[in-house]
């Protein structure tokens, strides 16, 4: 479960984001845009050799779908079944870790838990090949785009996402850390019959937290009773998450845990962008597996 970064470089970065220009703050990988100080070449080039265990638990999310309340959810789950209790911090993402910290996590005792943002095509090949399950979180694009809009404001070792407008035409043609949402997606969809990948989306941990929690724990083979179940999802719910931020994340808390909201997109699409996503998205997603898990009817239009 160790392995992670810990607070002090992370808040070092954040310090040093406030001296270089928006311009500097995203660089390409592979032809996507990452974050240049919390993850430079160096940390991708060496992930990339990465060794997976078959019994890693690995968290996969793009930004803003859901990543940092999964994390709280899953740190619960573990604790619960294995009697083990990470204290970390920050989230687990491997794309932040670097030499050093890799170093860490290679010699950590398994169950490792494990994030990225990473596209699924960038994920080390070792994770595909040990067969490790992944958890995918996926949510809505419209309110993915609004956080992700926050978000940016935010962070500032992201570039300020200056004005809505901007940021709607970078996010639609995917010029922003992390690449596309649509890609993404597609991604994941090669993937959907995968017995060792599992999708699960925002919208349906906000409707029934209990059975999210009670299907998850199942994919990882981890047995909780019906009461660890209810003071698991009762410990989750955003609003508690939020509440405690400050004790998880510190002095990002309140960027990470923003409104958690289905529907806010509402308070920030024109019209004529709603009907483009509306467009793009029955362009790229409509008829797949993933599309129809993403139920965009019901929370999009």
């Amino acid at each position: 479960m160790s392995g992670e970064e810990p607070v002090g470089p992370l808040q070092a970065k954040m310090l040093k984001a406030k001296e270089i220009s928006d311009e500097e703050k995203l660089y390409r990988y592979n032809g996507v845009l990452y974050s240049t100080l919390l993850s430079p070449e160096e940390h991708l080039k060496c992930l990339e050799k990465m060794q997976a265990r078959e019994d890693d638990i690995m968290l996969v999310a793009y930004p803003k779908c859901g990543f940092n309340w999964m994390v709280g959810v899953m740190r619960k789950i573990i604790a619960a079944a294995t009697g083990v209790k990470s204290e970390s911090k920050i989230p687990p993402l491997m794309e932040f870790y670097g030499p050093e910290n890799l170093k860490k996590v290679d010699e950590a005792p398994s169950p490792r838990f494990l994030g990225t943002h990473l596209h699924p095509n960038n994920i080390p090949a070792s994770f595909y090949e040990k067969k490790t399950k992944i958890l995918v979180v996926f949510r809505n694009p419209k309110d993915t785009m609004v956080s992700f809009y926050h978000f940016s404001n935010s962070n500032p070792a992201l570039p300020s996402a200056k004005s809505w407008d901007t940021f709607y035409s970078q996010f639609m043609s995917g010029e922003v850390a992390w690449g596309s949402y649509f890609d993404h997606a597609l991604g994941w969809e090669k993937k959907m019959d995968d017995p060792n990948v599992m999708v699960v989306t925002y919208e349906e941990m906000k409707q029934d937290l209990s059975e999210s929690i009670r299907k998850v724990s199942s994919f990882y083979g981890f047995s909780l009773t019906d009461a660890q179940v209810q003071q698991i999802a009762d410990a989750s719910t955003f609003k508690a998450m939020k509440e405690s931020s400050a004790s998880s994340h510190g002095n990002m808390g309140n960027v990470f845990f923003r409104k958690g909201e289905v529907g806010d997109w509402k308070n920030h699409f024109t019209p004529e962008q709603s009907r483009e996503m509306d467009e793009v998205f029955n362009k790229r997603l409509a008829g797949t597996k993933i599309g129809a898990k993403l139920n965009y009817q019901a929370h999009c239009q």
